[in-house]
């Protein structure tokens, strides 16, 4: 790793080479699915209830370069990882502290708050299913310190980890064009051995097939709860496709809005059942396992009928993934909890057989746990070593506040501004706020809300690294525009990546496993990283 020059990445291309490569990857996504919706052209902003036409997903014509070492330490954390937040989630009191609407950040997030005193309340009825699934993804850059560079975490993705199949096709697609094309010898790097296999598919269909077993009803089906007008849906239907082909199972694919119509409890089981809607022969369905790619966000649920469907499907008895206790474990105010002395080495701890008398001691993987973790703090953080870091005073005031009611935290986060980001407790991208925009950012926030937000430090990836990111346009459906907007655009860039896993836990041992991953790269100008919101390209890794 130390002899790789990462700013001489990628190796340099004529365009007669570009072009026949943008030719390659473009196909190649066309032919094997890695695929999106177009943006729609109805002023509703909806899509065709029967799609007619699709664009590839936004790629990278030449992988990410990424260390090895560096490749291994992420796959091998995945499962404590998986096990960390099966225990957290299992830790009612701990959520009930961190997150919940009486003591935790559920006070300064209505959103949050809401969903906890959902959860709250079907506690209180008594919870009839005691499994939960969690297909999770946990986040990392490269971070440059010193004279090396470490493997930091992003974040760690408890609820619509989405992209397993999509990334799945194009690390193949990068093994394609260099079995055709060898990358025009271009890297001593660009070899086999350097790009690993990603079977992210089957591994994501694997944990929810094992949900499906433990249910225990042959016939039953996989609800996937998802967003209207969906563009991201390929993704979604290759995970379908797998289930059904490999383990038999059918899939219901329905939204918040066409539940609140279909689905119903019974009285006496808790089964939750689904009546899907045809002209000439309606059925139902019973469901075994709820997977939501939706609800992760406050604009999913524009109405409070939304939020009682929501809980109507945590009352059943089908296995959620997640759970509420597990859609709240997620949440950036429990990433930053953890990193809190002690708290982790508790979870990983089995002292007294606290998760039972066959889970295992994890104790001995905290060390390394704790080094992808950059420093987090709460903006309303009163700990004394928060107050020790501020030596001297902000380099900006507090404005329209006295500066003796001002917490630490949120004090030290004006002082540390171009080394931070501030994050909320929301999933999907576009909701932090980064470096000069945080000292106007904090002026403006109410004292009530500051619970609702961490400070984090700045991940700093190496700099100079290049990539050539290929955009399928708007206007790539046919009209005049197509042919005059660059469909390669080299560009310095940042890529993160991300290991998948699953966990079925509840009774007993927590039964998980790591299943792949997937890189997004973007360019450096932008703060954000999500594909479906538009910030970053599918990728993959050669490994250096």
């Amino acid at each position: 790793m130390a002899s790789f020059n990462f700013a001489a990445w990628p190796p340099q291309l004529t365009p007669e080479q570009l072009e026949a490569l943008t030719l390659a990857a473009t196909t190649y996504a066309l032919s094997h699915g890695l695929l999106y919706l177009p943006p729609s052209q109805s002023p509703s902003n909806t899509q065709p209830r029967i799609p007619t036409t699709a664009i590839h997903a936004p790629l990278s014509l030449i992988p990410a370069p990424f260390p090895r070492a560096e490749f291994q330490a992420a796959r091998g954390l995945q499962s404590v990882y998986n096990v960390l937040y099966a225990r957290v989630a299992m830790d009612t009191q701990f959520l009930d502290t961190v997150m919940g609407a009486e003591e935790g950040v559920g006070k300064a997030d209505q959103f949050t708050g809401t969903l906890w005193r959902g959860w709250k309340k079907i506690r209180e009825h008594g919870v009839v299913q005691p499994l939960h699934l969690g297909l999770f993804r946990s986040d990392y850059m490269l971070h440059a310190a010193e004279d090396r560079l470490a493997l930091k975490q992003v974040e760690f993705n408890t609820i619509s980890s989405s992209f397993g199949p999509l990334s799945e096709r194009a690390a193949a697609m990068h093994r394609n064009i260099l079995a055709s094309t060898s990358y025009f010898s271009a890297s001593p790097h660009l070899t086999a051995d350097n790009f690993p296999e990603n079977n992210t598919t089957s591994g994501l269909a694997e944990g929810l097939a094992k949900a499906h077993e433990a249910y225990g009803v042959r016939d039953a089906r996989i609800l996937f709860v998802v967003q209207p007008n969906e563009r991201n849906v390929f993704d979604q239907r290759l995970l379908e496709y797998e289930l059904l082909e490999k383990h038999q199972i059918h899939i219901v694919r329905q939204t918040l809005a066409d539940l609140a119509v279909s689905a119903s409890l019974d009285p006496s089981t808790h089964a939750l059942t689904i009546t899907t809607s045809s002209p000439t022969n309606p059925s139902l369905y019973e469901i075994s396992t709820i997977y939501f790619r939706a609800s992760y966000t406050p604009s999913d649920f524009p109405s409070p009928s939304y939020y009682e469907t929501r809980f109507l499907l945590e009352r059943s008895r089908a296995i959620k993934c997640p759970s509420l206790p597990l859609q709240l474990a997620g949440g950036k105010k429990v990433q930053e909890a953890l990193t809190r002395p002690g708290v982790l080495e508790r979870f990983l701890s089995n002292e007294g057989a606290t998760w039972g008398t066959h889970a295992l001691d994890l104790t001995a993987h905290a060390a390394d746990i704790r080094a992808t973790w950059m420093g987090m703090w709460a903006l309303d953080s009163e700990d004394a070593d928060i107050a020790a870091a501020l030596d001297h005073p902000p380099v900006s005031p507090v404005s329209g506040q006295g500066q003796g009611n001002v917490p630490p935290g949120t004090r030290l986060a004006h002082l540390k501004a171009p080394l931070l980001v501030l994050k909320p407790q929301r999933e999907g991208g576009g909701n932090n706020v980064y470096r000069e925009a945080i000292p106007a950012f904090l002026d403006a926030l109410p004292a009530e809300e500051r619970e609702a937000w961490i400070a984090m430090e700045m991940i700093e990836t190496p700099r100079g690294i290049s990539g050539y990111l290929v955009r399928a346009s708007p206007s790539s459906s046919g009209t005049d525009n197509a042919s005059k907007e660059k469909k390669v655009v080299r560009a310095e860039v940042i890529s993160e990546l991300g290991f998948f896993g699953y966990a079925l836990f509840g009774e007993g041992e927590v039964v998980e496993r790591e299943v792949g991953w997937l890189v997004r790269t973007k360019g450096t100008e932008s703060n954000e990283g999500g594909v479906a919101a538009g910030f970053s390209v599918l990728d993959s890794v050669v490994l250096v």
